[in-house]
């Protein structure tokens, strides 16, 4: 049986971990969950040190997919109450992307609902993509559109783009059971029209949906195939108004368990803490830097996100450092956090229990 260390000896080394190794990852119990940490953090320290990358969403035309995708809030019959709109303005794109760059992002992702680009709204972003680029030296751009068709992904490369987001997901045994209107294939295929235009390819996983640990390992091995740059690991957040409203089941240990599997799997490549993880990691979202080196700042898609501040100062608290800050998160006296108690014993007030 192989233990912890010599797992993370296996991925300091590069060596692609086997099935029953990240299996036994994700079905460990709890009792032994620090040690496996502490494996995952010997690989992310080896490749990244203390660095955690910040990337920024902006979602540049939100709701009233054609998709039947049943994790997503902007999915086709969709109730969940989003806020819908069409394409962002220049002047809108620039404050939103410039809020982010501010907060600490060293990558903005530019995303938009639907199947696909169509030509047209591929050259509607590519002027958008030069401001950033000219406004913003050293900033990566990702762009997230759906489905790509031949040439669209060259374009968006001409444009300044530097990476394209289209995630897996999950694995191809169980894709027919999230979504019906594309396959499988139809993902792997983006990727490698992005990675054959010179983008660098970013996908990766939603945990959460129902899916057996099997399939986790299946999704993670069929990303290591692809050879992504980044690896954004997302845990579901059942909107009311999807097919997956109420779909609870991950615990924070199970989330960290499956950021170690990723890591594992990817031990230099960027594992990126992504949507829901304030809702199941919780308090233990500190504990999973030690094992993801990248997050997204702020809001989500459709979601509300943990704010900006408490994201870098959860960050500089844990003994990491902003990848390229120029200084520290945390104000030298923090006296803004020192309240006089007001509430409780011998006041009108409830206490805070």
């Amino acid at each position: 049986m192989t233990t912890y260390p010599a797992l993370a000896e296996k991925a300091v080394r590069r060596q692609k971990p086997t099935r029953e190794e990240l299996l036994a990852v994700l079905a460990g119990p709890d009792d032994d969950l620090l040690d496996l940490v502490a494996a995952a953090f010997r690989v992310r320290l080896r490749y990244f040190g203390r660095r955690v990358k910040l990337n920024y969403l902006v979602n540049m035309k939100s709701g009233l997919c054609p998709e039947d995708c049943s994790y997503c809030s902007q999915r086709l019959g969709s109730r969940a109450g989003v806020v819908k709109y069409t394409w962002l303005k220049p002047d809108e794109t620039r404050a939103a992307v410039a809020a982010g760059v501010g907060a600490g992002a060293t990558r903005v992702c530019l995303v938009a609902s639907g199947r696909g680009p169509t030509d047209r709204d591929v050259a509607r972003l590519a002027p958008a993509i030069e401001g950033i680029k000219a406004e913003h030296p050293g900033v990566e751009v990702c762009a997230c559109l759906g489905l790509l068709s031949e040439g669209q992904a060259q374009r968006l490369r001409e444009a300044g783009a530097d990476a394209y987001n289209h995630n897996l997901n999950t694995s191809e045994e169980r894709y027919s059971d999230i979504c019906t209107t594309h396959g499988f294939a139809d993902r792997v295929d983006t990727v490698e029209k992005a990675k054959q235009a010179g983008l660098s390819p970013c996908s990766g996983l939603i945990a959460g949906m129902g899916e057996s640990d099997d399939d986790l390992v299946d999704a993670l091995l069929a990303l290591r195939e692809l050879g992504p740059d980044s690896v954004p690991v997302n845990f579901l957040m059942p909107f009311d108004g999807t097919p997956l409203e109420g779909t609870w089941e991950l615990t924070p240990q199970r989330c960290l368990r499956i950021l170690a599997a990723a890591r594992f799997v990817f031990p230099d490549v960027e594992v990126r803490l992504a949507g829901g993880r304030e809702i199941h990691l919780r308090s233990l979202q500190p504990l999973a830097l030690h094992i993801a080196n990248s997050v997204f700042l702020g809001d989500y898609l459709t979601s509300e996100g943990q704010a900006g501040r408490a994201d870098r100062e959860m960050i500089e608290d844990a003994g990491f450092a902003v990848q390229g800050a120029g200084g520290p998160a945390l104000p030298g006296d923090r006296s803004e956090l020192l309240k006089p108690r007001l509430r409780g014993a011998g006041t009108a007030l409830p206490p805070n229990v």
